[in-house]
């Protein structure tokens, strides 16, 4: 079997579950991982045999596909803000509305003088880290709830040399609060899927349930609580960035419009309402 034999089965398969534009690039991510060949390399070695046990993996990696878990699980990577981490079952995999998120944090901090920050909900770590490359001098904490997650995370410091202060925390619960300090920047991509919301078979089988649902009756939940912190860890002229469900962006913002912060919806690049950068005051930038 050839790597254009490969291409084909992987095609004819997987268009029964994603559309085109996305069976292509899980084709072409599968074979670059696997055969470790780029993309102009596989294009020229389309017609040559295949050794079996290679051939194998790709065909096993099909059958996972087919039952719909991500390519990124099943190889444990992917890319964001142009670093790979890993990724398992027990973190979200990053997405690229994140990405925006990672930006404004990144062009805030540049502009102002912000000495540290937290992020909340880490997951893999893709948020602080990416962050941290950028602007070395920065004093991270980020906290998860799942220890696992946090294991995940700590290795993808170590891997992308970084130092990140991860700390496992249940952030749900108010009097945790005490363990932390005051920051400049508060960034979250937290819960905030309705618990009754349909989802993709790709994300509600394989992805961590912890770090998508809320209850269906308290869908701000975790927006509510970085509220609460807020007032007492958010320091002067400081910023808090949320990425938010987009049907709840107004709702989102005006929590924080109610106690008196100033609160801006940002849109991302499809034009969608995903997130909401909040001040104590008129920001500067």
């Amino acid at each position: 079997m050839t790597l254009l034999d490969i291409k084909k089965i992987y095609q004819t398969s997987l268009q029964k579950i994603y559309s085109i534009g996305e069976t292509e690039a899980i084709t072409k991510l599968a074979i670059e991982y696997y055969t470790g060949l780029s993309k102009n390399d596989s294009i020229s070695n389309l017609n040559e045999e295949l050794p079996q046990d290679l051939e194998k993996k790709l065909l096993n990696c099909l059958e996972e596909l087919n039952l719909s878990k991500p390519i990124q699980q099943i190889i444990g990577e992917c890319w964001f803000y142009n670093y790979k981490f890993l990724v398992n079952e027990y973190v979200l995999i990053p997405r690229s509305e994140t990405e925006e998120l990672v930006y404004e944090a990144i062009q805030h901090i540049n502009k102002n003088d912000v000495k540290n920050l937290i992020d909340i909900g880490t997951g893999s770590g893709c948020i602080p880290i990416s962050i941290k490359k950028n602007i070395s001098h920065l004093q991270i904490d980020a906290i998860d709830i799942s220890e696992d997650a946090l294991m995940l995370a700590r290795k993808n410091a170590k891997l992308l040399d970084t130092q990140i202060n991860f700390i496992n925390l249940d952030f749900l619960e108010e009097k945790n609060y005490e363990q932390l300090t005051k920051y400049d920047l508060i960034i979250s991509n937290p819960p905030y899927i309705a618990d009754n919301e349909i989802l993709e078979k790709n994300v509600l089988n394989f992805e961590p349930h912890l770090a998508l649902f809320v209850p269906k009756n308290d869908a701000l939940l975790f927006y509510k609580k970085i509220l609460i912190f807020a007032d007492e860890h958010l320091a002067e002229n400081g910023k808090i960035m949320l990425e938010v469900n987009e049907k709840l962006a107004k709702e989102t913002a005006q929590l924080f419009l109610d106690k008196n912060y100033v609160a801006e919806i940002k849109l991302d690049i499809q034009g969608k309402e995903r997130m909401v950068i909040i001040s104590k005051q008129n920001p500067k930038s």
